[in-house]
């Protein structure tokens, strides 16, 4: 796949992880995905595979986690998406580092951001 398919297949994740439909936002991400989550907080760590992940969201989705993307940039087998992404009623900017196999499946997720409200809202 190409940088413009996997650009697409960012925009359909997201709109579908928006959407509520964690089905549809999943449906791109390969079975060895790993998934950072940087800070020092109690989610902070890497993880691996499709079932962690689905649990991982479901501990954002408990604190009121909205993500809204607003740029993508695509290119070889990476896509950037910058984010507002909304938390426990607070709102950040953020950089989500997404990178595709040739296959065109999500093997790799990455989020550079100001830690602070996550480690607060998130904290050990």
């Amino acid at each position: 796949m190409g940088m413009q398919e996997n650009k697409q297949a960012a925009q359909d994740a997201y709109a579908a992880f928006s959407g509520g439909d964690a089905e549809g936002a999943m449906r791109n991400i390969d079975d060895s995905i790993e998934w950072t989550v940087r800070g020092d907080n109690a989610l902070t760590g890497t993880y691996n595979g499709k079932q962690a992940v689905g649990e991982l969201w479901g501990k954002f989705m408990s604190k009121d986690f909205r993500t809204e993307p607003h740029d993508y940039i695509a290119e070889g087998d990476k896509v950037v998406v910058l984010t507002t992404v909304h938390l426990d009623g607070e709102s950040i900017e953020d950089a989500d580092v997404l990178t595709y196999n040739g296959a065109g499946k999500l093997v790799a997720f990455d989020t550079l951001a100001d830690e602070a409200v996550p480690n607060r809202v998130f904290a050990k």
